[in-house]
């Protein structure tokens, strides 16, 4: 098993957390990763994304020349990252704030409205945590206990949102189901 994800969306978003969450998982699990983050001109409000690998074997190289999966969590990372999905890759995006459709044919799509989701569950900034839920739901290349145990390791003493954060991971499982 190997796959490689690509995370994108405006900075304040939460897509480097996730990403890390996602690695931390998959060390728990014993499974090889990478995670390597990108951020743009700011931090909030510019763009940042990253790139997760996890795998049963050895990594080679970091970079994703074409991804297993892009979770695009608005239109800049939407019409940016579209294009380095894989054929019969999986594109996650959050339906919430992204008004078009993706442009390929050729690609599983699977829309999240991740804001919606995360302002129900207390908290719009847990709309990062909806969509990992998705991912985690629809691939399994990590397990939700994993996830959900990575949580206070990722986000110290965020204890507070602990259980926002599991909601919605779960809300987000919920949508694939």
């Amino acid at each position: 098993m190997k796959q490689e994800i690509i995370l994108a969306g405006f900075g304040g978003q939460g897509v480097i957390k996730a990403g890390v969450l996602l690695a931390y998982a998959a060390m728990k699990e014993n499974k090889r990763c990478t995670h390597f983050p990108s951020y743009g001109a700011e931090m909030r409000g510019g763009t940042a994304n990253c790139s997760v690998i996890i795998s049963d074997s050895l990594i080679s190289s970091p970079v994703i020349g074409e991804a297993d999966t892009v979770i695009a969590m608005n239109e800049p990372s939407l019409i940016k990252f579209e294009p380095r999905l894989k054929k019969g890759g999986l594109l996650i995006y959050n339906s919430s704030i992204i008004a078009s459709k993706p442009k390929r044919s050729d690609i599983e799509l699977l829309a999240v409205p991740a804001n919606e989701i995360a302002e129900s569950v207390g908290s719009a900034k847990s709309a990062n945590m909806v969509v990992v839920g998705a991912y985690i739901a629809k691939i399994k290349a990590v397990s939700p206990e994993s996830v959900k145990s990575s949580i206070p390791i990722v986000f110290p003493g965020k204890e507070a949102f602990l259980t926002i954060n599991i909601n919605a991971i779960d809300k987000g499982m919920a949508v694939v189901k």
